[in-house]
């Protein structure tokens, strides 16, 4: 009886506490964040569908972070939940729904949870459970998937454990100078009235939403801000979250101080919106061969698709990441801090439905239906984007069919009547809605969603929503939820590549041009209408508190996905060596800015893709002569590349840089790498190689190091140049190497080393030690 009193005592003395923390707040709100990076070795990139862009290592690490939110009375919950990938497949939802209902029975479920994509096109491919998505990477990968739904799933429980009353607040601002429209000539086709409504011919504005404690303390941030994450071009092989991932690092490395990536309580997603035709390489599209701009209406030069890129505005792809990034992480921590957010009051709701989009009658007039079409990829989908130009002969813009590949389309699978006439103007190069061998190759069966917290409403969209699709979409949702009851200050944002992936989604206008966007508008010219009219259906039955329909269950195509990509058969260090040995080592010093690399035996990083750990290291030593981590490889200042040497043999090197940052504290330091290696009998077995110990210096002290000298050698050194100058000597200098083994004095730290300089003028020369 004395303990069942004393639990239930504590019970009602932490419901109390709860309350009594609770005062004021009008929400109980969670966040948390996983790693979700996949296989950094050999893995086609998901994003520009290359298939020589094979994952080669690692820049940064790719996260979920999830937050719950509920309201006060705990009655009404929703997850949503932002990850560093390409986008949201239906098979991994699928997936982590049924492990999250394991785990929580009915508290979080396909209705409640959403699941979006940042878009960087930098991530391992392989995770979708329809065949178009996944040929590129040979097949399914379950290496990437696994790590994704344990990473997401890892997220929603540590959100779920930090739950705590607290407050929302939303605020929207403009950022300029970091997205352009990468097809103006379909923006262009739009209505002009329309289009005098806007300023820019892309979205500016970023919502950001803040979520504090009841002390006002932080526990999260979300916004969202249309922009493709492709400020990594096709040509990177390393793992990167792009502008938006490092966005969310810098946000996050402010609010947790000292912490590492993924580590910290704060969590800061950088969400996707309606970026369809939106890029962050601000230059614009020019010509590689001669630098002039591109032909506009195609996008080619000289005919040619694959020399017009569009430069993003940094010196190189890493620096324009950074700088997308910063400008996102600025804009971000403004609007957060900003005193005149609107603090959110309501209940928490939402609204969910599985659509067919492939068969949906659209009401465009009083008098006039149309239909979407099955699923169908157009001629300037191949034509790739200025972000990341296609190949062969294709060209942006083309409403006109090609009777060679016609013939390999046909091949394939040849388009019905009926398919034809329903894309026009489309030319139909892959007639994905009517293949299905072996099993299907685009998705008809979508998610939509609409969330509600309070005044905000986030509109979960399963495609790429070019920017006039999504400002329709925002306006009229928001119109149908205010003529429904809700208040006059509703805030609503697009939340882009969420749940599912269905491609693009343009406007009717943008449709006709045929870009790439419009190619890649699956369900035909009428797709935006269909999506608009389902939207509205939930936005009613939200705002009226009237449930909505379940709609067609999806299939679950997992037990039938195929894989082509070859395993691991096993490593093999070089004779004489070993797994971990130092091929390239570290120098004696470094100056604060410069770079470190070492080169390692190394061994196939698709062995371990060490979840939550770090490929390598680099450590300080402290006082105390014990070794301090200060960088893994989940951060911006470190790369970990990975190479074979040999196929045949199993032989490959890791290569680490470390970017020292100018700030870094002076001492010691040194570069560890972890690796995991297969042997022939499939064993795996970990090791560690370590640099030697290096210093680190401030530019002052470097210099003084690197040319100090005994003093007598610097005595003899100012006579004998004092001599030569005053000789008029043309000062041309050549540099020798000269042991100093017989010299008293040595330098502390010197390299036993000293220059001999020669000085010459026409045929005559002195030589001065």
């Amino acid at each position: 009886m004395a303990t069942a009193y004393g639990v239930s005592g504590l019970f009602l003395l932490l419901s109390l506490c709860l309350i009594c923390n609770g005062q004021n707040t009008n929400y109980i709100i969670g966040a948390g964040i996983a790693d979700i990076t996949g296989p950094a070795a050999e893995v086609d990139m998901m994003g520009y569908a290359n298939p020589a862009q094979t994952s080669k290592g690692i820049h940064l690490r790719q996260y979920s972070r999830a937050f719950i939110i509920t309201d006060s009375a705990n009655k009404s919950r929703i997850v949503f939940v932002s990850t560093d990938s390409c986008m949201q497949s239906q098979g991994l939802k699928l997936e982590i729904i049924k492990r999250l209902k394991s785990k929580y029975g009915d508290l979080y479920n396909e209705r409640n949870v959403a699941i979006s994509g940042t878009h960087t096109h930098s991530g391992p491919g392989g995770f979708h459970q329809y065949l178009l998505y996944d040929i590129t990477s040979l097949g399914f990968v379950n290496e990437t998937f696994v790590p994704l739904v344990e990473g997401i799933v890892a997220s929603i429980d540590k959100a779920h454990n930090s739950m705590k009353p607290g407050n929302l607040y939303v605020n929207t601002g403009e950022l300029l100078e970091s997205n352009i429209n990468r097809s103006p000539t379909a923006y262009l086709n739009n209505p002009a009235e329309e289009r005098a409504k806007y300023k820019y011919n892309v979205d500016k504005n970023m919502t950001v939403l803040r979520l504090t404690d009841a002390q006002n303390n932080g526990i999260g941030m979300i916004n969202w801000f249309a922009v493709h994450c492709t400020s990594m071009n096709n040509t990177n092989h390393l793992i990167s979250s792009d502008n938006k991932g490092l966005a969310a690092q810098m946000f996050e490395a402010d609010m947790n101080k000292g912490a590492f990536p993924g580590k910290g309580k704060f969590v800061a997603a950088f969400a996707q919106s309606n970026e369809g035709d939106v890029s962050p390489n601000t230059k614009g599209p020019h010509c590689m061969d001669t630098g002039k701009p591109c032909d506009v209406p195609t996008s080619t030069c000289n005919g040619r698709n694959e020399l017009c890129v569009s430069p993003g505005p940094g010196k190189d792809m890493y620096d324009s990441t950074r700088i997308i990034a910063k400008n996102q992480y600025q804009k971000a921590k403004i609007l957060y801090n900003d005193p005149s957010n609107m603090k959110l009051e309501g209940p928490v709701d939402f609204r969910h439905t599985y659509v067919d989009m492939s068969n949906v009658m659209v009401q465009i007039n009083q008098t006039t239906k149309v239909k979407t079409c099955k699923p169908a990829m157009g001629f300037s989908f191949a034509a790739g984007t200025t972000d990341g130009p296609g190949a062969f002969n294709f060209t942006q813009g083309d409403t006109t069919d090609n009777p060679f590949w016609d013939f390999v389309r046909d091949f394939l699978k040849k388009p019905s009547p009926e398919q034809l006439a329903c894309q026009h103007p489309k030319p139909i190069l892959l007639d994905t809605g009517e293949m299905t061998v072996p099993y299907a190759w685009s998705p008809s069966i979508v998610d939509l969603q609409i969330f509600r917290i309070g005044q905000l409403a986030i509109i979960s969209v399963p495609a790429e929503f070019s920017t006039m699709s999504g400002r329709r979409t925002r306006d009229s949702i928001t119109a149908t939820l205010k003529a429904a009851g809700f208040p006059a200050n509703t805030v609503t944002v697009i939340a882009g590549l969420t749940n599912d992936y269905a491609d693009y989604v343009t406007t009717y206008e943008e449709y006709q041009i045929q870009r790439y966007e419009g190619a890649s508008t699956i369900y035909g010219p009428h797709t935006l209408e269909a999506f608009i009219q389902e939207f509205n259906k939930l936005a009613d039955a939200l705002a009226k508190g009237t449930p909505a329909p379940k709609g067609p269950t999806p299939p679950n195509l997992l037990d039938k996905q195929l894989t082509f990509l070859p395993p691991v058969v096993f490593d093999h260090a070089p004779f004489g060596k070993s797994f971990g040995d130092v091929v390239v080592d570290a120098d004696a010093q470094y100056k604060q800015g410069s770079s470190v690399k070492v080169t390692f035996i190394g061994a196939n990083p698709r062995n371990n893709v060490k979840l939550e750990g770090t490929f390598l290291s680099v450590e300080m030593l402290q006082p105390d002569n014990n070794w301090k981590v200060v960088f893994t490889d989940s951060q911006w200042e470190t790369k970990f590349e990975w190479k074979h040497t040999s196929l045949l043999l199993g032989e490959s090197e890791v290569t680490i840089t470390w970017d020292i940052p100018q700030t870094q504290a002076p001492g010691t330091y040194r570069i560890q790498y972890f690796g995991d290696a297969k042997s022939l009998d499939q064993k795996i077995s970990s090791f560690t190689g370590k640099s030697t110990d290096f210093k680190v210096m401030t530019p002052k002290e470097y210099i003084k190091h690197k040319h100090g000298m005994p003093k007598s050698v610097n005595r003899i050194l100012k006579k004998n140049w004092q001599s030569l100058y005053k000789n008029k000597y043309r000062k041309t200098l050549t540099a020798l190497n000269l042991g100093i083994n017989d010299l008293d004095e040595r330098p502390t730290g010197y390299n036993a080393h000293v220059r001999i300089l020669i000085v010459r003028k026409g045929n005559k020369s002195a030589t001065v030690i």
